[in-house]
């Protein structure tokens, strides 16, 4: 069996308190963290993924770690949450460096629709932050079209076509 690793123990409690400083303190200098909504962008260092966990933390609720799996230096673990009404569902793939420390994270969630209302109420944040503010005045109209037709395919569409 697998030793428990500190800094992965650390990022699970630092999620599941929504605590990004001491996420970020799990975390080697020059982490690699890869957008779970978009491969156009990738958060690097300390600073930018302190800041997508500062946003992030914060409109992410009941974090509840359920799964865990690790391999060598790669660790996958599994969580439930919700935004807002809106279950979450997230698998993360961790990669150690050579001290322990968490060196690349690579997200995926789902359903479409968590997805979405989390873009939705991500972007605007994380524009703001970048200095953009007339950005972050679009994107909630662009995220909320997108977010209405992802809800509306999973609570009329989808159901139809289930399997019987």
């Amino acid at each position: 069996m697998e030793q428990p690793n500190d800094a992965v123990t650390a990022w699970r409690t630092a999620g599941e308190a929504g605590d990004a400083a001491a996420a970020v303190a799990a975390l080697s200098p020059d982490v690699t963290l890869i957008s779970p909504i978009t491969e156009r962008f990738t958060f690097r260092g300390h600073r930018q993924v302190r800041d997508l966990l500062e946003v992030a933390l914060t409109l992410i609720d009941d974090i509840t770690y359920t799964d865990e799996v690790a391999a060598g230096r790669t660790v996958a673990l599994f969580y439930e949450a919700r935004i807002g009404t809106t279950r979450l569902y997230e698998a993360q793939r961790l990669r150690l460096d050579d001290t322990g420390l968490i060196s690349e994270i690579t997200l995926y969630l789902r359903p479409l629709p968590a997805i979405t209302l989390l873009m939705r109420r991500l972007g605007p944040e994380l524009a703001r932050r970048n200095g953009q503010p007339g950005l972050a005045r679009l994107l909630p109209l662009a995220g909320g079209a997108m977010h209405s037709m992802a809800a509306t395919g999973e609570t009329r569409i989808m159901p139809r076509v289930a399997p019987r």
